[in-house]
């Protein structure tokens, strides 16, 4: 298989075709390598439009799905962002690239671990994977975060995640219950948090969200 092929149809037939016209995003696509954070089974189909099983019964985004929320995140230079559902660690390598630090916190111990080594194996070091359940646990956190950006959807926004955004700083999440999903930006503006809904979808719900109830 032409891997740079179908590399460059990923971000050509894929993503801009979807408004994902950020050269920026679109860089990123092109430059960190989807495949090495790929179970390997699935290496052929990294740049295919599809949710990708990682096990445990966890997925992969579509690219396009990771471009639409990597092109509203906007990460930038000094950003502290927190990711919640590390994955296999591939999103996180995205937001590294711009964020001057990521945290991102993944409920399985099996999947967290497999992140770290693909973030060892492309020299990426300015991102922390910690284990814990980002739902009902306290996030610690010595300073509020920049940008928070969750890679699973919840049925309601928790509370505990918005008491981590810092003045300035933006939210954004898949919310709602399958079929019906809205992706939506929070902004902090140093007075109260803004909402605007971002676009429609229908993504897996973050591991452990099924059985949670959260007040908004």
């Amino acid at each position: 298989m032409d891997l740079e092929l179908a590399r460059y149809n990923m971000v050509e037939q894929q993503l801009r075709p979807w408004d994902i016209t950020n050269q920026d995003v679109l860089d990123l696509f092109r430059n960190v390598r989807r495949e090495d954070f790929v179970p390997p089974a699935h290496r052929n189909l990294a740049f295919a439009d599809l949710e990708l099983p990682i096990g445990h019964g966890q997925f992969m985004l579509k690219p396009i799905i990771e471009g639409k929320l990597l092109q509203a995140a906007c990460p930038r230079a000094g950003d502290r962002v927190l990711e919640i559902g590390t994955g296999t660690g591939w999103f996180a390598a995205l937001l590294a690239q711009r964020a001057e630090h990521v945290t991102s916190v993944e409920r399985i111990a099996e999947l967290a671990q497999g992140a770290r080594s693909n973030l060892a194996y492309a020299n990426i070091k300015n991102v922390e994977v910690a284990e814990g359940d980002a739902l009902t646990e306290a996030l610690a956190a010595n300073d509020p975060f920049h940008l928070i950006i969750a890679t699973g959807s919840v049925p309601t926004l928790p509370a505990n995640w918005q008491a981590l955004l810092a003045p300035g700083g933006r939210l954004i999440a898949v919310i709602g219950q399958p079929p019906v999903q809205q992706a939506v930006l929070l902004e902090h503006t140093g007075e109260q948090i803004r909402r605007r809904v971002l676009f429609e979808t229908c993504i897996p719900l973050l591991e452990g969200a099924q059985a949670t109830q959260f007040v908004f």
